[in-house]
C-alpha cells in the first residue's frame, strides 16, 4: 500500500493514538465503599460520601454487601480486589483481620476530636482495632404494633417471650446471634451473666428451651427492611429489628410502631480496608474523614445509630437523642453483644440452631465448643 491510501491510514492511526492519550488513565472510580444497603447506605451517602467527594475531588462508588466473608477472601486470594473500604460487623471484622485479609490502620493518623481530645482517648472501648476504626453503635431491639396493643403495651424483653399476655406472631432474625441472648435474659439471666451461661452446654439448652415456648409464634426474617414491613402489614405484632431500620418508618412514614429498649443488644460497626486495594491512600483518607467528630455527628441526622466518639456525642441534636442506643435512658438492662465470643462459636451455634429449626423446634444437638 502506498500514496494517498498510506497517508490516510497513517492519519487515522495518529488520530486514534491522540484520543487514547487524551482519555483518562482509568474509567474506574477512585474508591469503592461497601455497606449493608438500605437506611445505612442513605446515611453514608448523605453524611460521608458526598462531603468526601466534594472535599477531595474524588469519585466514590458505593456497593452493597450481604455479609458473606468469602466475597472478600476471594478478591484477596485472586489478587483482584474490587472493594476498598467495607463496613463490617464486629465479629466478621475480627475473623478477617485475624486471617490477614485486611490492611493495618495506624490510629495515630486519626484526627483528634473537635474539642481537642486525642483519638486514642475519644473513641469508646473496642472501636480501635489493628485493622479497623469504629463507625457507629447499633442495637438489636424489638418493636411492637400500637394497633395490636393500644393499651398496656409490652415494655420488657420478657414480654417478647410472653405470648399469653401478648398474643400474636413475633419476628426474629434467622440466626442464633441475639436470639439466644434474649432467651436467657427473658428467663431471668442478668446481662453480665449471659455469655458465661452460654459458655456452658446446659446454658445453651436453657436458651433453646425458652425459644421452644414461642416456637409456633415465630416468623423468621433475614434482611433489615423486613421487620418494619411485617409490623406495618400486620404479619407480626412485634419483631426484633436493627434500631436504625425503624427510625424512618417511625418518624417520617408515621407507622404505628414503638421500640422497646429494655434488653437491647448493642455493638460497634467498623470500617476496614481490604488487603491489596490499589487505592490504599484514598481508602485511608476516607476512613479518617468518615470517623472524625463532625462526620459521626452528621450521620445521626440520617440514621439513629450512635457515634463512637465522645466528642461527636456532644454534638447530637436534642430531638435525636431519644432514638439512639447510646442515650443513657435506653441503656437500662442493655447487653453489649460479645463479638469475640460469637467469632469463636458462631459456626457451632448455627449448626445447633438450624438443627433446632429443622426438627420442628426441639433441639436435637448439644452445643459443641
Amino acid at each position: 500500500m502506498s500514496g494517498p491510501a498510506m497517508s490516510r491510514r497513517a492519519a487515522l492511526a495518529a488520530a486514534l493514538l491522540g484520543l487514547l492519550l487524551a482519555a483518562p488513565a482509568s474509567s474506574h472510580e477512585d474508591l469503592t465503599v461497601v455497606n449493608w444497603g438500605g437506611a445505612a447506605a442513605r446515611a453514608h451517602m448523605l453524611a460521608l460520601v458526598r462531603p468526601f467527594e466534594e472535599r477531595y475531588g474524588l469519585t466514590v462508588n458505593m456497593e452493597h454487601y450481604g455479609g458473606d466473608l468469602d466475597d472478600i477472601r476471594d478478591q484477596v486470594e485472586a489478587a483482584n480486589v474490587k472493594w476498598d473500604v467495607v463496613d463490617f460487623e464486629y465479629s466478621d471484622l475480627i475473623t478477617l483481620c485475624d486471617e490477614g485479609y485486611l490492611e493495618p490502620i495506624d490510629h495515630r493518623t486519626l484526627p483528634p476530636g473537635d474539642d481537642g481530645t486525642p483519638a486514642s482517648e475519644d473513641f469508646i472501648d473496642g472501636a480501635l482495632r489493628d485493622c479497623a476504626v469504629g463507625s457507629i453503635v447499633w442495637a438489636t431491639v424489638y418493636a411492637y404494633s400500637r394497633t395490636a396493643f393500644p393499651e398496656n403495651p409490652p415494655s420488657t424483653i420478657g414480654d417478647f417471650f410472653d405470648s399469653r399476655s401478648y398474643p400474636g406472631k413475633r419476628g426474629l432474625r434467622r440466626d442464633p446471634r441475639g436470639a439466644l441472648e434474649w432467651a436467657l435474659m427473658a428467663d431471668g439471666v442478668v446481662p453480665d451473666d449471659v455469655y458465661p451461661t452460654l459458655a456452658q452446654p446446659e446454658g445453651v439448652d436453657r436458651a433453646f428451651d425458652v425459644l421452644d415456648e414461642i416456637r409456633n409464634d415465630l416468623v423468621w426474617w433475614s434482611s433489615g427492611p423486613q421487620p418494619a414491613r411485617m409490623l406495618q402489614e400486620g404479619e407480626v405484632v412485634m419483631s426484633a429489628a436493627w434500631n436504625g431500620r425503624l427510625f424512618r418508618p417511625m418518624t417520617e412514614w408515621k407507622h404505628p410502631i414503638d421500640i422497646v429498649w429494655d434488653g437491647q443488644l448493642w455493638e460497634i460497626e467498623l470500617w476496614g480496608i481490604v488487603r491489596g486495594t490499589r487505592h490504599l491512600a484514598n481508602a485511608l483518607e476516607f476512613v479518617r474523614f468518615a470517623t472524625d467528630t463532625r462526620r459521626l455527628a452528621d450521620s445521626t441526622r440520617y440514621i439513629s445509630y450512635g457515634p463512637v466518639r465522645a466528642s461527636a456525642n456532644a454534638m447530637v441534636s436534642a430531638d435525636m437523642r431519644p432514638h439512639l442506643p447510646t442515650t443513657p435512658e435506653n441503656m437500662n438492662n442493655a447487653l453489649r453483644y460479645d463479638s469475640v465470643w460469637w467469632s469463636e462459636h458462631h459456626e457451632a451455634m448455627k449448626l445447633r440452631f438450624e438443627s433446632w429449626l429443622a426438627s420442628g423446634g426441639e433441639a436435637t444437638e448439644k452445643a459443641r465448643f
